[in-house]
């Protein structure tokens, strides 16, 4: 029992810690995952969505710390019942949603590592029996150094968590996982490639064939039967290839810019998925910045998911000289994790990315 309960220690400990911490890189991810658990197609708890966000930072450092105390030895008892609660409510999440189909993915590890619902569910039922045989093998969990520094170690994990937190909210994730990083080209990761694996569709006809129905399934051509047609469902046996980027776009209320404004030179796209809950400090100091890049030859655009109506009054607010085009809004939080946040892009490739914190830092 004792050599099981160290396997555990150590296994759930560091797993622990490791998908906590990729949340952590990411927490306004993370709260945009919690907003979808909350709606009222998911949940139905939509009065905890203005609270995603504090309960977003709460439980990766939750998850993160008792990581760590569990390595360490701190407080065992309280650190395993934490840790087997935490797992139950996770496990009834990822069954609730795999079951219902209710969310794709749910964000176990952030964008570094996408599971289905099921294999996310798969993967708290083995973390539940290993927490299992931690929670009837307590007495074996003992600290690895003596009180004070066992007791100091823990105080730091939980500091250093909640300031690693506040650190990426106030800048962006220390590392990037998504479609959008430092060196990617949109373009490319909007395309398809010509050899790419295409879907395996089934197509099951119904018929009618002397007076009774009979289905015929084809891979997608129509079959040859001497009878009535009466309808058709599909199958979806393996999916196909899907591009890294699938819902961004660059237009206007007439037209779909994407490509051609992607292909400029020297591009300054400022990015706030709402400008109504735009953060006012972020948006003034827009207002030198696009203009000294204007100056220096840059073409500058705005891309948010508001109206019309609001567009015009926040250019006129600030005295903005660039236009706003139409993005999705999902789509926006997942370019930049701030509102408004700055990409610098040349012929589509990204070659800088900044919160509004550090507008400073990007160079013209």
């Amino acid at each position: 029992m004792k050599a099981l309960v160290n396997i555990s220690r150590i296994f759930v400990g560091v797993l622990f810690i490791i998908s906590g911490w990729i949340k952590l890189n990411d927490p306004l991810g993370f709260s945009y995952k919690l907003q979808e658990y909350f709606s009222t197609d998911v949940l139905n708890i939509p009065f905890l969505e203005p609270y995603a966000l504090a309960v977003s930072v709460l439980v990766v450092v939750f998850e993160v710390v008792l990581g760590i105390f569990l390595l360490i030895g701190y407080k065992p008892k309280l650190t395993v019942w934490s840790l087997l609660a935490m797992i139950v409510f996770f496990t009834f999440l990822t069954f609730y949603s795999a079951y219902f189909d209710k969310v794709k993915d749910c964000g176990c590890f952030g964008d570094a590592l996408k599971l289905t619902p099921w294999e996310s569910f798969t993967k708290d039922l083995l973390l539940l029996f290993f927490v299992m045989i931690l929670f009837f093998g307590v007495i074996h969990i003992k600290p690895i150094f003596n009180k004070l520094p066992t007791t100091v170690l823990a105080l730091l994990s939980f500091i250093l968590s909640l300031w690693f937190g506040y650190h990426v909210l106030m800048h962006l994730p220390v590392k990037d996982f998504r479609a959008y990083k430092i060196g990617d080209n949109l373009i490319y990761n909007m395309s398809t490639p010509d050899d790419a694996p295409k879907p395996i569709i089934d197509y099951h006809w119904k018929f009618k064939v002397n007076g009774e129905e009979q289905i015929i399934t084809t891979r997608g051509s129509y079959p040859t039967v001497d009878g009535e047609y009466i309808s058709v469902e599909t199958e979806t046996i393996k999916e196909g290839y899907e591009p890294p980027i699938v819902d961004f776009s660059i237009e206007t209320d007439e037209e779909d810019l994407t490509q051609e404004i992607l292909a400029t030179n020297n591009l300054i796209m400022i990015v706030s998925y709402s400008l109504e809950n735009a953060e006012k400090e972020g948006l003034a100091s827009l207002m030198n910045f696009s203009k000294e890049a204007a100056n220096k030859g840059y073409t500058v655009i705005g891309l948010t998911s508001s109206g019309e109506e609001t567009k015009q009054q926040i250019k006129s607010d600030y005295n903005f000289d660039f236009d706003f085009y139409l993005c999705d809004e999902k789509a926006l939080k997942t370019v930049v994790r701030s509102n408004p946040g700055v990409l610098h892009l040349n012929k589509g490739t990204v070659m800088q990315k900044v919160h509004w914190n550090d507008i400073d830092d990007l160079k013209l």
